[in-house]
């Protein structure tokens, strides 16, 4: 079942989720004590788990990590946070808008990672053995609570004073 193209949307994901739970590191220091700070730990936990899931399909299908696509994700990553420090070079409201913005576009990925698996699935039975449905669930659960957190963020970042 490992054909290259598979290989590689996994390996994709599989690279943006490093990215994605080092922003969530990030978000675990810098919040700490702040109401983001309760919610981000969930959140880190819960896409750690996601990253198990992906490992272990990729195990099952024989796909083996790509060392490269890690590495450029944490590259990625370490441009991303260069520019946050650009748009907002005291931490404030506008990095942390990014940052959930950021988080938002990858879990939405992910939500389409599961769904195009679990079509592949119908014609693939080594693809079967995951519960895609549950998944796609999971991460549309963890794009709403971005959501929520991006929004009242947003309204600090991007609101006017009186």
């Amino acid at each position: 079942m490992a054909n290259q193209n598979l290989a590689t949307y996994l390996n994709d994901h599989l690279a943006g989720s490093v990215a994605a739970l080092e922003l969530l590191e990030y978000l675990e220091k810098t919040q700490t004590g702040k109401a983001m700070g309760r919610f981000v730990p969930e959140l880190r936990a819960d896409i750690a788990a996601d990253r198990r899931e992906l490992e272990a399909l990729m195990a099952r299908l024989h796909i083996a990590a790509s060392p490269s696509r890690a590495a450029a994700a944490r590259l990625a990553e370490r441009m991303t946070e260069i520019k946050l420090r650009l748009d907002d070079p005291a931490g404030g409201a506008l990095r942390l808008l990014e940052i959930l913005e950021a988080l938002s576009a990858g879990i939405e990925g992910k939500r389409l990672l599961w769904r195009a698996l679990a079509a592949v699935a119908e014609d693939a039975p080594a693809l079967r053995l995951t519960d895609y449905g549950r998944l796609e669930q999971r991460a549309q659960e963890q794009r709403q609570r971005v959501e929520m957190a991006r929004l009242e963020t947003a309204k600090t970042a991007l609101g006017t004073t009186s």
